[in-house]
């Protein structure tokens, strides 16, 4: 028995090799591809920016695409720069502090729990001299020495903190060429689409495009809610840092977790450092499991979720799966990637409904 193929079928074939083969391609480049796809991600969500700026007449002067690229890049890392310049004196002035002040906090926060842990038996303290010690050593050194410590035990040499620095520095160049470009080269990728998918291609892009901008929208609207509920909250309970800290935890919060972790941590090293009592601390850690609560229960399922048509378990359960799967990346990008999916499943559903296997 032998078997011919059609000559459509051999060029399918062909272009199925082709594609693979890109895609390995791909994946063996993945060590160098970083800056271009962090950028093209970052082109994506800054173009509508770009457009409208690229809009604007005036009598006499108009804004070319460059300009308008160019002063959204600016915007960016000025924004950038910022959230460092917030973190970095905070942490600059609380690590010291810590060191000096946790002997002391030990023994206050052994006063306040000594008493319930003995009404139920609980024969614990936590004012041993090991503990302090412990603690104590790993706030001694200081933020250039904990740096060092850091950069060691990710054994980065200096030609991985240079190919770091590259990477960086190639990023903003790398956008600008993109957003200079944008309609050009999505125009040229349509242009190689087969024509008798063109139509149902252009219909799935353009409703992923919606649900990314709606993704988006409510991403940012959790953002801004967010840092307004904390810098508010930690102001009510006296909390002097209460504006860079709670401004940067709203911010954060599109790196699900990891930025939360983060302002939390801020905030209960500054209520250790100034409040004499464990009230003022347990008043900030309250404030925080508001805000934790605010955000998975109420916020991101109904602003995120129901704006890209997820329901809030799905977005829960889309968190928690893409993070055992593919760890810190993949919490990032798991509403994103759900939304594309679900279109996708919106598809097979519709496919499946009119298929034969269904109605006979």
């Amino acid at each position: 028995m032998s078997f011919s193929f059609s000559s459509e079928q051999k060029q399918s074939i062909i272009w199925l090799g082709v594609g693979l083969a890109l895609l390995l391609l791909l994946f063996l480049l993945a060590p160098v591809l970083m800056p271009f796809i962090v950028s093209a991600i970052l082109a994506y969500i800054l173009n509508p920016a770009v457009d409208r700026l690229s809009q604007i007449r005036l009598r006499r002067f108009s804004i070319s695409r460059s300009m308008a690229s160019s002063v959204v890049i600016l915007l960016l890392i000025l924004t950038s720069l910022a959230m460092v310049l917030i973190l970095v004196p905070v942490l600059k002035k609380e690590l010291p502090l810590l060191q000096s002040q946790l002997p002391r906090f030990l023994d206050r926060l052994d006063q306040f729990s000594a008493p319930l842990l003995a009404k139920y038996h609980i024969p614990v303290r936590l004012d041993g001299a090991g503990l302090k010690a412990l603690l104590t050593d790993q706030l001694s050194t200081s933020g250039e020495e904990i740096g060092k410590a850091i950069l060691s035990s990710l054994k980065v040499g200096g030609t991985a903190v240079i190919g770091i620095i590259g990477n960086l520095l190639l990023i903003p160049v790398v956008l600008f060429y993109l957003l200079l470009d944008w309609h050009h080269l999505i125009g040229r990728i349509r242009h190689f689409i087969p024509r008798r998918w063109i139509d149902s291609i252009t219909k799935a892009v353009t409703e992923v495009d919606d649900l990314m901008a709606q993704y988006l929208r409510g991403q940012i609207l959790v953002m801004v809610i967010l840092a307004v509920f904390y810098a508010a909250a930690l102001a009510l309970v006296g909390f002097d840092l209460a504006l860079p800290v709670g401004i940067m935890t709203g911010l954060l919060v599109f790196i699900p977790y990891i930025g939360y972790g983060l302002g939390l941590a801020l905030a209960m090293i500054g209520a250790i450092l100034q409040y004499d009592s464990m009230n003022g601390i347990l008043a900030v850690a309250a404030v925080y499991t508001v805000g934790q609560l605010l955000e998975s229960f109420i916020l991101t399922p109904r602003l995120v979720g129901e704006r890209i048509g997820l329901h809030p378990l799905t977005v829960i359960f889309a968190l928690m799966a893409f993070g055992e799967l593919f760890g810190f990346t993949g919490i990032l990008m798991a509403l994103p990637v759900s939304a594309v999916m679900s279109v996708g499943v919106s598809y097979l559903r519709r496919y499946y409904l009119n298929s034969s296997f269904y109605r006979q």
